[in-house]
């Protein structure tokens, strides 16, 4: 990725929309064939001579266009005809990001394969479900990953549009009226480079299109951070149902040695803050001073390489994170037991009101002993403390309307889990 931003390759995209150009002039007959050869055969740049006369003229497209000039001769009197500054670097602008998204794209698809594989895997592998951090109903550690498989889909189609709505270049001078340049070389070079033209334009093309794309990646980014939250949660040592890879030789703390700590996922959730900044400057590009300022300039110098390198770093970590996860299937099945049956509350719930229980009758006796089994596990981390099914069974009120076989039959868990074949089958369906 940092090699899309080198300026190397950035100079040759400002080369090729500009010898693009003057194949459309000499399409016109505005360029004699012999000087457009030329102009092919000669037009070459050197950075350090770019960077030599920027000193003094201050003015990075005129440093290069002389630059250029000086490879070319007499006949660089057809370069950058009719055009602005903005015409070529918006137009390239345009093919540079366009090469990010085709890495960040990619970068995508692998790690929702990494995901898929992890999916599958542990399809069936049981764990309790949470919700304000708090055990609530067993899903299975499957179910988790194809949430997150479903959400970097999205990701991947928002990635795509993102990459459609920057294609877009103009060549139709100072503020976008075609005035010293014929609309046919905005059109030529734009089909050339696999670009559509700008309905309209300013100077500049309208900064929303890139806001789009740069919310993209902070979107992308987020997605990340909220795997990497869960796995720095799963990784905590009182929950302790996922782990990230602890490599050979690798140390977690320079004063404790027992520490093994979720830093890759912590990287990430940093990281992410880091491209919703990029994001946010890229919004604050959009309102310029009538047909141009160039505020948005200096900011995109910053956000285009650093947000795209960002982005890819994050999704290449996260592959990687993801692909070697170390899972506990046995503290999962642990935990899953820690608040004694409490996790059953709903089906009991359930029970109650299909034999003509009022809903909120049929809450209240429920909760009367959930609250039991809560009051009996403070101080004893659930040593010794009686579960909800036997609280239940000893409610006079729950056993006149449950039989002891229909009370056990609520405690199975197999009722929570018996449709994860069906969302696998919408999620995973191509």
């Amino acid at each position: 990725m940092s090699r899309i931003w080198e300026p190397e390759n950035k100079f040759k995209k400002w080369l090729e929309v500009e010898i693009a150009a003057c194949e459309a002039w000499a399409k016109l007959g505005e360029i004699p064939k012999n000087a457009l050869d030329n102009i092919k055969a000669k037009a070459d740049f050197n950075i350090q001579r770019i960077d030599e006369i920027e000193k003094t003229v201050k003015h990075d497209v005129i440093s290069f266009l002389t630059s250029v000039a000086e490879f070319v001769g007499p006949d660089s009197r057809y370069i950058h005809r009719g055009l602005t500054s903005s015409d070529i670097l918006d137009t390239s602008l345009a093919l540079l990001l366009r090469e990010a998204a085709d890495l960040i794209i990619a970068d995508i698809k692998k790690l929702m394969e990494a995901i898929k594989k992890r999916a599958f895997e542990h399809k069936d592998t049981v764990m309790i479900g949470r919700s304000h951090g708090i055990h609530a109903e067993p899903i299975t550690f499957g179910l988790k990953m194809a949430l997150w498989y479903e959400e970097m889909k999205r990701n991947l189609t928002r990635m795509q549009m993102a990459r459609e709505i920057i294609s877009y270049g103009k060549l139709s001078g100072a503020v976008g009226t075609f005035a010293n340049v014929l609309p046919f070389v905005e059109e030529y070079v734009c089909k050339k480079l696999g670009l559509k033209p700008a309905p309209i334009s300013t100077q500049v093309i309208q900064r929303d299109r890139h806001a789009e794309y740069f919310t993209t990646l902070a979107i992308i980014a987020t997605s990340i951070e909220k795997f990497a939250v869960e796995i720095r949660h799963l990784q905590r040592t009182e929950v302790l149902e996922a782990e990230e890879p602890f490599t050979v030789g690798q140390k977690g703390s320079s004063a404790m040695p027992h520490k093994r700590n979720p830093v890759l996922s912590e990287n990430l959730t940093g990281l992410a803050r880091l491209v919703r900044g990029y994001a946010n400057a890229a919004m604050e590009n959009i309102p310029l001073w009538h047909e141009r300022d160039i505020s948005h300039s200096s900011v995109e110098r910053v956000i285009a390489p650093d947000a795209t390198i960002l982005v890819d770093f994050m999704l290449t970590r996260a592959t990687g994170l993801i692909r070697d996860l170390v899972v506990y299937p046995e503290n999962m099945k642990e935990n899953l037991n820690k608040l004694k049956g409490l996790l059953f509350s709903q089906t009991v719930l359930i029970a109650l009101t299909e034999k003509a229980v009022t809903r909120e009758d049929a809450y209240q006796m429920v909760q009367r002993n959930a609250m039991k089994v809560w009051k009996e596990m403070q101080g004893s981390r659930g040593q010794g403390v009686k579960g909800l099914k036997e609280f239940l069974l000893k409610d006079k009120e729950v056993t006149a309307r449950l039989s002891k076989k229909e009370i056990d039959a609520c405690f199975d868990i197999s009722r929570y889990v018996k449709n994860v074949g069906y969302v696998f089958k919408k999620v995973f369906k191509n």
